[in-house]
């Protein structure tokens, strides 16, 4: 008998949650054939198996948390290493419910049964709003962190612990922007603009030691807040991409998060971080800077508000902007030349 470890999932990674099995004991599998889904502090990936061959251990169970290195599967002696058809078959989900690895881990996560329940899906998928209308609101449960909300939890203390945060804040009138702007693009773009005027804040802080290193492309984080936990993929080069390509790019990045098949290259990267948060409600905020990066800016909810035009209260649509930084190497007049650059570029009407 030979055993397959749990292996490498991507850079930093060193377990994995079981979410469901996709084989039994004494099946049949061929290279390539998925063996298990597993849940990562990124996303549910299938694993596949290495070799052709016959189960007769799984090692864990849905819910378990498996160290990469460690046994996962063992095979048979003796099974061929052909990797053309299936012998056997490949069990289906019990009572034939449908639903997705990401789902199904919420769904563990809330302690919702799936057996034989229907969703509201295509075709009878099970969907999360499906999951989290069963568990109920009223229901009280002990959720132990996993995945995203672990590696959440952990991001953050570090960051508390490292960081020497600041925050500015300002009201942007966008009274004069053109019917159609998208403000997800302008506010992309003033960043961009902000960070090519004030590159000080588009930069890591490496230590006391060695520095700091500052970027001259702008690669934005972009908060994307999902069931499952906060993430933050990387929109690439935002300064040399026109709105349309921006665009596409955010939806892309936004749709992988959902679905949980974002590759871990995806999140890593970002010289500065995006937060529009007020597409959720809120004015102001002092948000978290992850280091190594330095800074990042937060969108508040767009309002009309009374302000002063030329000397006389009027109502203006307005955007709240806030910009945290890290005052260990920021200084506070770096940072108001960065917000006052970005609100210059958002007050622009196109």
């Amino acid at each position: 008998m030979s055993d397959f470890a749990l292996p490498d999932l991507g850079e930093g990674l060193v377990e994995a949650e079981i979410v469901e099995w996709h084989v039994g004991l004494g099946d049949h599998v061929v290279a390539g054939q998925p063996l298990v889904s597993v849940e990562t502090d990124k996303s549910v990936v299938e694993v596949p198996s290495p070799r052709a061959g016959t189960v007769v251990g799984r090692h864990g169970e849905p819910g378990d948390l498996v160290a990469v290195g460690t046994p996962l599967v063992t095979f048979g002696e003796g099974e061929s290493t052909d990797a053309a058809t299936v012998v056997g078959h490949v069990p289906e989900a019990p009572a034939a419910v449908r639903a997705s690895p990401a789902v199904r881990a919420l769904a563990r996560r809330l302690g919702v049964d799936l057996e034989g329940r229907t969703g509201t899906g295509p075709g009878g998928v099970v969907t999360s709003a499906d999951v989290e209308a069963a568990a109920g609101s009223d229901q009280s449960r002990l959720e132990p962190l996993r995945g995203v909300r672990r590696t959440m939890a952990s991001t953050m203390a570090m960051a508390h612990g490292a960081v020497v945060p600041a925050t500015v804040h300002e009201l942007a009138d966008v009274g004069e922007w053109v019917p159609g702007n998208d403000p997800t693009l302008r506010l992309l773009r003033a960043v961009g603009v902000a960070a090519t005027a004030v590159p000080a804040l588009n930069a890591e802080f490496l230590g006391p030691d060695q520095g700091r290193r500052i970027h001259h492309d702008v690669h934005v984080g972009v908060a994307v807040e999902t069931e499952a936990g906060l993430f933050v993929p990387v929109l690439r080069d935002v300064t040399r991409r026109d709105p349309a390509d921006l665009r596409d790019g955010l939806d892309r990045l936004r749709s992988a998060v959902t679905a949980r098949s974002i590759p871990p290259e995806e999140l890593r990267g970002a010289t500065i971080t995006l937060s529009n948060f007020g597409m959720h409600g809120g004015l102001f905020a002092q948000l978290v800077v992850v280091p190594p990066q330095v800074a990042i800016i937060g969108a508040g909810r767009l309002h009309a508000a009374v302000v002063a035009r030329s000397g006389r209260p009027v109502v203006r649509a307005s955007l709240p902007v806030s910009l945290t930084f890290d005052h260990r190497v920021v200084t506070g007049v770096e940072a108001i030349r960065f917000l006052a650059a970005l609100i210059g570029d958002l007050q622009s009407p196109t």
